[in-house]
């Protein structure tokens, strides 16, 4: 994780930061996906201090993994990415459009957030692995432990 500093701080801040379409409706497909990550790789550009260095979708919900630096709060961020990516979609593609007549936008309204620290790569292998197809899981029955005898004092 590298090292950045503004004029009276050093830091090193990066965030895991998840959200999901309206209603959850799974319009996220390959085409829109990279429109998507075109919006907000642009979005990124206009402000130097923020770096992405992870993104992916699955279809109803967007993982990044980005730095903020502590003097941006990270809800603007995110208010920001999500605002910016709507608008855009939403004049891309005429589907989503009509998917969405109201005109509050695309996304949720909420969005879930916790910080990488030590975890990054980490955080970077979950995040390239989402949009990938789960592999079916064994499930190991789950075992009670063994009755313990009770001892009581007489």
């Amino acid at each position: 994780m590298r090292v950045r500093s503004l004029n009276h701080s050093v830091y090193q801040l990066q965030y895991h930061i998840v959200w999901g379409t309206k209603y959850r409706r799974k319009f996220i497909i390959p085409v829109v996906k990279a429109e998507l990550l075109h919006s907000l790789f642009e979005t990124i550009k206009k402000y130097p201090t923020l770096h992405i260095f992870a993104t992916n979708a699955n279809r109803d919900h967007v993982h990044l993994q980005i730095e903020i630096p502590p003097d941006v709060s990270i809800s603007s961020v995110v208010q920001k990415l999500k605002a910016i990516s709507s608008f855009y979609l939403r004049k891309k593609f005429k589907f989503i459009r009509e998917m969405y007549l109201d005109k509050q936008g695309i996304w949720s309204v909420g969005y879930f957030v916790s910080s990488v620290g030590l975890n990054e790569e980490k955080i970077k292998k979950y995040i390239f692995w989402q949009d990938k197809h789960e592999m079916p899981q064994t499930i190991k029955p789950f075992n009670q432990p063994s009755k313990q005898k009770r001892f009581e004092l007489e």
